[in-house]
């Protein structure tokens, strides 16, 4: 990689919504990349909570006033999505053992088959305990999960 081509990360997942962990994994990582692409999959077999439009003003309004960070969706593999944005890297949060053992195989066989590298973030301790499938278990059951959000 020559120094004039930009370093581009694309963070993808569901956002389903996002969470005060993921913008703490966006914030932290910004030093790393000139770019990154928040990438918003759009699974039409999996039931969201929140729609896909929602999902994604959300997530731009949180970063609206940083110029280093887009916000996108696609369907299709990771991959295809990082090869047709020019992105070099996936970059990807982790809370525990769970998250690495599960993000390890994909970040392999992204790299064998794809030369996409993955760049893991453990997340700060104050947000390790907070996962979209958690805030949307408290919204379910009309729970106040606004601290866990942005």
């Amino acid at each position: 990689m020559s120094n004039t081509t930009k370093k581009i990360a694309v963070f993808p997942g569901s956002f389903d919504p996002i969470t005060l962990g993921h913008v703490d994994i966006i914030n932290r990582a910004l030093p790393l990349f000139d770019t990154i692409i928040i990438a918003i999959g759009s699974n039409a077999a999996k039931k969201h909570m929140w729609a896909l439009e929602d999902r994604k003003a959300a997530i731009e309004k949180v970063f609206a006033n940083n110029q280093a960070i887009k916000v996108d969706t696609y369907e299709g593999l990771t991959a295809d999505f990082c090869k047709k944005e020019g992105a070099q890297f996936i970059l990807r949060g982790l809370r525990n053992q769970t998250d690495f053992a599960y993000e390890q195989n994909i970040a392999q066989a992204n790299d064998k088959v794809n030369a996409v590298d993955s760049v893991f973030l453990i997340s700060s301790p104050e947000h390790s305990f907070i996962s979209s499938s958690i805030v949307r278990d408290i919204a379910r059951n009309n729970g106040d999960f606004s601290a866990l959000v942005p």
